[in-house]
C-alpha cells in the first residue's frame, strides 16, 4: 500500500494562448501519480471578456501515460464538469463539460487543447509554471 503514490508530484502551468486579448485560457494545478496513470487536481478557465464564462473552476481528473515517441514524452487526458448558470432573461443552472488532452515534454510543456460549453480551443501551448515562482 506505501508504494500506491510513488513518484507523486505536482504539476502546474497553462494551457492556451497566454496574452492573447480574449483568449480563453486553462490554468491547471493537478498531482500526478504516474505509477498509477493518474492525475487529479483543479483547473481554472479565465477569458478576459466579462461575461458568464470568464472564470469557471473545474475540478477535474484523468489519465497520464508515457509515449516514447521524441519529444512528445507524455500523453495527458483530463475531464470534470463544472455548474453552468444560464444568464438572464432564462433563469437555471445545469453540469457541463470540461476535457483537455496535451501532448507534452518531462516538464509539463508542449501542444494541447480543452473543450468546454460552446467553446473548444485546439492547438495551443502548453507551458509548465516554474515552481520557483509559485513560492
Amino acid at each position: 500500500m506505501a508504494d500506491l503514490l510513488a513518484g507523486a508530484y505536482l504539476a502546474k502551468g497553462t494551457i492556451g494562448n497566454v496574452g492573447t486579448p480574449g483568449a480563453s485560457v486553462a490554468s491547471f494545478s493537478l498531482v500526478v501519480v504516474p505509477s498509477q496513470h493518474s492525475v487529479s487536481g483543479t483547473v481554472v478557465i479565465t477569458q478576459a471578456i466579462q461575461g458568464p464564462d470568464s472564470r469557471i473552476v473545474v475540478p477535474v481528473t484523468g489519465k497520464i501515460y508515457a509515449t516514447g515517441i521524441g519529444n512528445v514524452t507524455q500523453v495527458v487526458g483530463l475531464k470534470g464538469q463544472y455548474v453552468h448558470s444560464v444568464p438572464p432573461p432564462a433563469i437555471g443552472s445545469f453540469l457541463a463539460d470540461f476535457d483537455a488532452h496535451l501532448a507534452i515534454d518531462n516538464e509539463w510543456n508542449g501542444t494541447g487543447g480543452f473543450s468546454y460549453f460552446g467553446h473548444t480551443i485546439e492547438n495551443v501551448p502548453v507551458k509548465a509554471v516554474n515552481q520557483a515562482e509559485l513560492v
